[in-house]
This record gives structure tokens, sequence and C-alpha cells, in this order.
């Protein structure tokens, strides 16, 4: 007698790394439009430097940071199932969130141009994230490799 077995591969540890920090960016994106957890979040803007809302009263963030966070969330849900699709997301957002954090060291916090809005925790949480982000794309992606060549 046969089992049912599933058709689906396991998925590498590339994937589940970029499914992992796609749930983490859409729970930090609908994080950001609840009161309390945001404070200030009654002079929340759209987009501007003038958003005076704070996820965990520590990261600045307004209407279309949180946004950003959702799709960034969504699009690591949807790339992570495949590999190659994982890798870029980690290695491209990682890539995105360094050119962030010189932006926000290059740009005064009280320019028009930070229509972010990004603070100093917002700066160094962009450079973790990227550093983060592409560590995990090459560290999993070697991983995989590895278990390839042994099988």
């Amino acid at each position: 007698m046969t089992t049912p077995t599933s058709h689906r591969a396991a998925r590498a540890p590339v994937q589940q790394a970029a499914m992992l920090v796609g749930l983490v960016f859409l729970l930090v994106g609908v994080l950001g439009f609840i009161p309390g957890i945001t404070t200030d979040y009654d002079s929340m803007e759209f987009a501007s430097h003038e958003s005076g809302a704070e996820l965990l009263g520590l990261f600045q963030v307004s209407i279309l940071h949180n946004l950003v966070h959702l799709a960034y969330g969504l699009a690591g849900l949807t790339l992570a199932r495949t590999a190659a699709g994982a890798y870029a997301y980690l290695m491209v957002g990682g890539a995105v969130y360094l050119v962030l954090w010189v932006y926000g060291l290059s740009v005064g916090h009280d320019s028009d141009a930070n229509f972010v809005p990004l603070n100093t925790a917002d700066d160094w949480l962009h450079f973790v994230l990227g550093v983060g982000m592409i560590g995990l794309a090459l560290a999993l992606s070697r991983r995989t490799a590895r278990t390839r060549q042994t099988r």
C-alpha cells in the first residue's frame, strides 16, 4: 500500500530565510499602523521628515514607510517560492537597505530630501538589515551548493 507523499520539494535554507525576512517585514509594516505600538501615531504623515510617529518609540515611520515594509514583506514571500528568487530577494533587498543607510547618513534628518522619513535608529537598522540580508543570501546559498555536491 502506498502512502500519500507531498509533491513539494523541501524548501532550501535560503528560501526559508527569505520567507522569515518577508514575514518580519509584513509584521513591521502592520505594527507601524497600530497606535500604541507606534508612538505619536496622530502625528504620522504620508511621507516626510515631519512625521512624528515612531515604531516602538524608536524608529521614525510614515504611511509610505509602512507601505514599503508591507511591499517588501510580500515580495519576500513571493520570491521565496524558488531558491533563485529567495537569493535575489535577499541580495537585492540587502543592497537597497545599504543604499538607504548611506542615504540616511548623507541627508539631514530635517531635510526635505528625507521623505521616507529616517532617523538615526532607522539608519543603523538599515545597515544591519543590509548586511544581514546579504550575509544570509551568501551563507545559505553556499550551504545549499555544498549539500547538492555531497549528494
